[in-house]
C-alpha cells in the first residue's frame, strides 16, 4: 500500500517512523466515489457558470448602477485577480485541514458572496463581493480535485476527471444562454441569485456524502513568507496582463509589474528551497510529467481562452448576433467537449495520456488554423465545423493534463496540485487574452486605414482615425453620420469588419502555432506515478 493513501485524520499522534496510512473507510453512502464526483461537480458548476454568465450581465449592471466602463471591467478583473492569487494557497489549506472542509467552506462562501452581489446597491460593493467570490472559488476548485484524487483508484481517476471536465464544459456553455435569458426576462441580480439554491444543494450533498481525505504526512506549520511572495508575484503578473491592452506592452507600468513579478517569483523559489514546510514544494517539479502537464495547461488555455475572446466579438459585432444567439452558435464547441470529455477519460485510462494528448493538440492546432480562415461571409456550417473540431481537441487536454498534474503529485500535495492546475489555466488564459489581443489589435489597427483608403472613402482626421482603429480591434462598425448613403455606410462597416477579421486570422494562426508547440510538450507526459485513493464502492 502506498504511503500516500488517503486517511481520515482524527487528531491522533503520528507514530514514529514513516507514516503508514490506512484507507479512509466510508460510512454508508459517505465516501462513495461517484456520489463524491456528483457533489463536487455541482459545486464546481457555480464557479464555471459564473465565469461566463457575468459578462452578459455587465451592460445591465452598468446602466442600473450608473457605473463607468472601468468600474464594470473591475467586476471581471477583481474576480480574476482574487482567483489567480489565491488558488495555490487555497489548495494548501485543503491539504492541511481537509479537502471536505475546504470544499464546503468554499461552497458556502461563494453562495453568500453571490447573494450579497445581488443585494449590492453600488458597483463598488459588487466589485468587493466579486473579489470574495474569487477567493471562495479558489478554495472550492482545488478541493474538488483533491477529493476526486483521494476517492478514486488510479484506474478510474481519468474517467472521473472526464466527467468533471464535461460538467465544466456544460456550465461554461450554459453561461451566455442562461445569463441572457435571466437578464432579459428577470434581472441582472438573478444572475447571481441563481448560485444560492445551487450552493445550498451542494452543501447538503457535501455534508451527506463527502468523506474527509487528507494525507497522514501533513505540514504542522504554515509558510507565511511563501504565501506573501507567491501571492504578490501572481498579483503583479495577472495585473500586468490585465492592464497591458490599456497601457501598452512597452509602457513603464506594464514592464514594471512584470519585472516585480519576475523578482518575486525568483525570491519565492529561493525561499521554498529553505522553508521547513514549503507552500509549493519545488521537489514536485522534479517530476517531468507534472512539469510538462503544467506547461501544457498554460499553452492550452493560452490558445483556447485567448481565441474565444475574439469569437464572441466576431459573432456579435461582425455577424450582428445577440448574446444568446452567439452562445447558441458556440454549442458545437461546448457540446463536443461535453461528449468527448468522458470518452477522453476512458481512452486515456486504457492507453495512457501521451498519445491522446499529442493527438488532441494536433487537432486543436488544425481547428485554430481553420478558424483563421473565417471571414464575414462564413456561414453557420463552417463555423460549427471548426468549433466542433476545437472541442474535440480540447477535451482530452483538459482531462489528461489535469490527471497528469494531480496524479503525479503525492497525495499529501493533492490540493496544491489542484491549485497549480487551476493557476496554470488562469495564467494561460490571461496571457492568451493579452498577447493574442495585442496581436489582433495591432494587425486590425494597422490595416484598417489602408482598407479605408482603398475603398475610396473620405480621408479621416487624426482623432477619427484613432477611433476607427479602436472600433476595428473589436469588429464594431460605428454608426455612419446622418445622411450617409446606405451604400457608403455598408462600405464603411465592411472595412471595419475586414480589418477585424484580418487581425483575428493572424491571432488564430498564432494560437495554432502555440498548439503545435503544446503537442511537443505533450510528448513528455505520462500516467500519474502515485496511486489514487482506495477503491471503495467503485
Amino acid at each position: 500500500m502506498s504511503s500516500h493513501t488517503a486517511t481520515v485524520t482524527k487528531g491522533a499522534p503520528e507514530p514514529p517512523g514513516p507514516p503508514i496510512a490506512e484507507p479512509a473507510r466510508p460510512r454508508g453512502l459517505r465516501g462513495h466515489p461517484w456520489l463524491t464526483l456528483l457533489t463536487v461537480a455541482l459545486g464546481v458548476t457555480m464557479v464555471a457558470l459564473d465565469g461566463t454568465i457575468v459578462a452578459i450581465a455587465n451592460p445591465a449592471i452598468k446602466q442600473d448602477l450608473g457605473a463607468t466602463l472601468a468600474e464594470v471591467q473591475w467586476i471581471t478583473s477583481g474576480y480574476l485577480l482574487a482567483l489567480a492569487v489565491s488558488l495555490i494557497t487555497a489548495g494548501k489549506l485543503g491539504d492541511r485541514f481537509g479537502h471536505r472542509q475546504a470544499f464546503l467552506f468554499g461552497v458556502v462562501g461563494f453562495a453568500v458572496a453571490s447573494a450579497a452581489i445581488g443585494f449590492a446597491p453600488s458597483v463598488s460593493l459588487v466589485v468587493t463581493f466579486r473579489v470574495f467570490q474569487g477567493v471562495f472559488g479558489a478554495l472550492l476548485m482545488p478541493a474538488a480535485l483533491g477529493l476526486l484524487r483521494a476517492s478514486f483508484p488510479a484506474e478510474k481517476l481519468n474517467a472521473a476527471i472526464g466527467i468533471w471536465g464535461a460538467v465544466i464544459g456544460a456550465s461554461t456553455a450554459a453561461g451566455p444562454i442562461v445569463g441572457g435569458l435571466l437578464v432579459e426576462h428577470v434581472s441582472w441580480e438573478s444572475v447571481f441569485f441563481i448560485n444560492v439554491p445551487v450552493g445550498v444543494l451542494a452543501l447538503g450533498m457535501g455534508l451527506a456524502f463527502l468523506l474527509d481525505h487528507r494525507a497522514e504526512k501533513t505540514a504542522r506549520s504554515f509558510d507565511l513568507p511563501g504565501i506573501v511572495l507567491l501571492s504578490g508575484a501572481m498579483f503583479c503578473l495577472i495585473w500586468a496582463l490585465i492592464k497591458a491592452p490599456e497601457w501598452g506592452w512597452g509602457d513603464a507600468g506594464t514592464l514594471g509589474f512584470l519585472a516585480v513579478a519576475l523578482v518575486l517569483f525568483a525570491v519565492f523559489a529561493l525561499w521554498e528551497t529553505r522553508a521547513p514546510e514549503p507552500l509549493l514544494p519545488l521537489s514536485m517539479f522534479r517530476s517531468v510529467p507534472l512539469s510538462a502537464g503544467t506547461v501544457l495547461m498554460v499553452l492550452m488555455a493560452f490558445g483556447f481562452m485567448g481565441g474565444l475572446f475574439f469569437v464572441t466579438f466576431y459573432l456579435q459585432n461582425v455577424h450582428g448576433m445577440s448574446p444568446v444567439e452567439s452562445g447558441l452558435h458556440l454549442l458545437p464547441l461546448t457540446a463536443m467537449m461535453i461528449v468527448s470529455s468522458p470518452l477522453a477519460g476512458a481512452v486515456i485510462t486504457k492507453v495512457g495520456p501521451r498519445g491522446p494528448l499529442v493527438a488532441a493538440m494536433v487537432i486543436t492546432a488544425l481547428a485554430m488554423f481553420g478558424l483563421s480562415t473565417l471571414d464575414a461571409g462564413s456561414g453557420t456550417l463552417a463555423t460549427s465545423l471548426w468549433f466542433a473540431l476545437l472541442g474535440l481537441g480540447l477535451a482530452p487536454v483538459m482531462v489528461g493534463a489535469t490527471e497528469v498534474i494531480v496524479g503525479n503529485a503525492p497525495l499529501e500535495h493533492a490540493g496544491v496540485a489542484g491549485g497549480l492546475q487551476q493557476a496554470a489555466m488562469q495564467v494561460g488564459g490571461s496571457l492568451g487574452t493579452a498577447v493574442l489581443g495585442a496581436v489582433m489589435a495591432s494587425r486590425a489597427g494597422g490595416v484598417v486605414g489602408e482598407k479605408w483608403a482603398e475603398a475610396g472613402l473620405p480621408p479621416l482626421k487624426a482623432q477619427q482615425a484613432e477611433q476607427l482603429e479602436d472600433a476595428a480591434a473589436v469588429g464594431f462598425a460605428p454608426p455612419a453620420p446622418a445622411g450617409t448613403p446606405e451604400r457608403i455606410a455598408d462600405l464603411m462597416a465592411s472595412v471595419v469588419h475586414d480589418a477585424f477579421i484580418s487581425g483575428m486570422g493572424l491571432a488564430f494562426t498564432c494560437a495554432g502555432i502555440v498548439a503545435v508547440l503544446a503537442a511537443g510538450v505533450a510528448v513528455f507526459t505520462k500516467r500519474g506515478a502515485h496511486d489514487a485513493g482506495p477503491a471503495v464502492h467503485v
